[in-house]
């Protein structure tokens, strides 16, 4: 089936079988590699992506459901030595480790962000609990989206 995607602003057409998972093809097609899917059932947050600035599970999606809408993946958002304010955040509370989970939690907490623009810590961790480290824990993550709250440029 022809799908148009917009990844990260740029628009492809691409040939997908129907049951064929967005998370795949960002990663195959589009060579998203920030896009993980690791327990390919939704529980780790790891193929976190947004999808017209909503995050998802990508490994949920098919990629014919994303015909004709936009994607975000991280590297979509910013890089050296402009990163987005969440990827600074994090990067200042040394809130990422391995990076394996890093990706799906900047996504989140930018939905986050983009609804709640001043969340309590308490809005923090909730949205944040869908998304799984192993390495860092979420203490410093928690405090990171915190503070990219109060810098106000959830972009």
């Amino acid at each position: 089936m022809r799908t148009s995607i917009s990844v990260n602003e740029r628009t492809a057409d691409v040939d997908v079988e129907p049951r064929r998972l967005l998370a795949d093809v960002l990663r195959e097609e589009f060579g998203m590699i920030s896009v993980h899917a690791a327990c390919e059932q939704g529980a780790c947050g790891s193929c976190t992506v947004l999808l017209d600035g909503e995050a998802v599970r990508s490994c949920l999606v098919f990629a014919v459901q994303a015909d004709g809408h936009r994607v975000t993946t991280v590297e979509g958002l910013g890089s050296p030595p402009r990163l987005h304010p969440v990827q600074e955040a994090l990067a200042a509370h040394h809130a990422v480790q391995c990076g394996y989970c890093t990706p799906g939690m900047v996504l989140t907490a930018i939905d986050l962000l983009r609804r709640v623009p001043a969340p309590t810590a308490a809005q923090v961790e909730e949205a944040m609990s869908g998304n799984i480290c192993r390495c860092t824990g979420y203490v410093g993550i928690t405090d990171a989206v915190l503070e990219a709250a109060q810098k106000g440029d959830p972009r």
